[in-house]
């Protein structure tokens, strides 16, 4: 089953132009991951999945159904942790969880969901304690909690761990993960791309409200600037006079000792720059390779795209 589909949706504000045609699918069950750079359109786009913003054109459901058309149904089955810290500073934290239950009929036989919530997100000890009191890491870990207080089967998680501690980073990701196992379907938006690398099965990129990559994550790094490398070789010469062969590949010598090359593995080894360097009497005392990350890919695939 999908869990998520979005068809050739348009949205556009004066002067911004927010989505352009954006279309995509997230299987029930996947990780997926919604990656893109301030303004891409990520939040436009998250908030029509909320029926927060309507689009322009193009159609989204949620587990079938349309979240314009059928907004109850879809809403119901879709958790949302937001980027904003939005709360009642009135509310304790277990009010605030189950009042946002109650808005989706939960009862007092969702209580011990609610119950294992706090205790996982390590909220126990300010379960009484009015949000206005609380710490905004531990404010972040309330809409958390909130956001799965209804069991939802699709979980979207908007920058979840921007400016948190390490401590709610480890707990949250332990119980997303347990979410996941137990068949959630889990969208995340973050500026941690190794989070991104670490979790997610699929991703998509968008930049200027399109969608400019959607791929396995494996694929994405597998292909493309992940063909590409770095060597660092560090030397004892304080002058380089580098052979014709490499010369081209340096990206990098503003340390005099050490010499920066990038080049792509299909064309060059670690061997080739190495001998070559040796024939023309550099004495090499250090090398240390690093091949791109999903942080080269989204770099590469973002500063490239027109503007």
């Amino acid at each position: 089953m999908i869990a998520l589909s979005i068809n050739a949706v348009h949205k556009q504000f004066p002067g911004v132009k927010a989505l352009n045609g954006i279309e995509l699918s997230v299987k029930q069950g996947e990780f997926f991951g919604l990656l893109g750079p301030n303004g891409a359109g990520k939040s436009t786009l998250i908030n029509i999945i909320a029926g927060l913003t309507k689009a322009d054109s193009g159609t989204i459901s949620v587990m079938g159904y349309d979240v314009t058309t059928h907004f109850r149904e879809a809403r119901k089955n879709l958790g949302i942790v937001p980027q904003e810290l939005v709360f009642d500073p009135y509310l304790t934290v277990r009010e605030a969880i189950r009042i946002q239950a109650g808005y989706y009929g939960v009862g007092k036989e969702g209580y011990r969901w609610i119950d294992e919530i706090i205790d996982e997100l390590m909220l126990s000890d300010k379960a009484n304690t009015n949000m206005r009191a609380l710490s905004g890491g531990m404010k972040r870990r309330v809409l958390v909690a909130q956001a799965l207080a209804h069991k939802p089967p699709l979980i979207v998680l908007d920058e979840p761990t921007a400016g948190v501690d390490v401590e709610l980073r480890r707990s949250l990701w332990a119980f997303i993960k347990r979410l996941h196992k137990e068949g959630s379907t889990v969208i995340l938006t973050t500026h941690y791309l190794e989070e991104a690398e670490s979790f997610c099965d699929r991703i998509g990129i968008i930049n200027h409200g399109e969608l400019i990559a959607l791929d396995s994550t494996a694929n994405l790094i597998a292909g493309g600037i992940a063909s590409m490398s770095r060597l660092r070789i560090s030397t004892t010469n304080s002058e380089h006079t580098l052979p014709d062969a490499v010369k081209h590949l340096l990206i990098d010598s503003t340390n005099k000792n050490e010499l920066v090359f990038e080049f792509n593995r299909s064309q060059y080894s670690v061997l080739n720059i190495i001998d070559a360097l040796r024939a023309s009497n550099i004495a090499i005392t250090d090398i240390h390779t690093e091949h791109a990350d999903l942080e080269d890919v989204f770099l590469s695939l973002t500063s490239n795209t027109k503007t």
